[in-house]
C-alpha cells in the first residue's frame, strides 16, 4: 500500500476551489482506486493524505486531465507552495 502526502500553502481558496477539490476526491475513488483520504486545513497550511493499492493508480491518478487542470490552477491561484511525497507502507498497527 502507499500513502501520497500534499502539504500547501494557502494563497487564496475560493468556490471553484471547493468544487474542484469535491469532483476530483469523488474521481480518485471511483475511477482511480484511491482507498482513503483525509485531509485538515490549519490557518493557511493544508495537509492531505490519501491511500492507495499501487503506484500505477497514483502515476494514472496524476495525469488525469481534470487533476491536471487543478494543479495548474493550484500553481497559479491558490497555493503559494506546495509539495507531493509518494510513500510505501512497511508496517500497520
Amino acid at each position: 500500500m502507499y500513502a501520497v502526502i500534499f502539504r500547501a500553502t494557502i494563497a487564496e481558496l475560493d468556490a471553484g476551489y471547493l468544487e474542484t477539490a469535491a469532483r476530483l476526491k469523488e474521481l480518485a475513488f471511483t475511477k482511480y482506486g484511491c482507498r482513503d483520504f483525509s485531509s485538515v486545513t490549519e490557518g493557511n497550511e493544508e495537509l492531505a493524505i490519501s491511500y492507495w493499492d499501487t503506484e500505477q493508480q497514483i502515476r494514472d491518478w496524476k495525469n488525469d486531465p481534470v487533476h491536471r487542470l487543478a494543479q495548474k490552477l493550484g500553481r497559479e491561484k491558490w497555493y503559494r507552495s506546495f509539495s507531493v511525497e509518494v510513500c510505501e507502507i512497511v508496517r500497520r498497527h
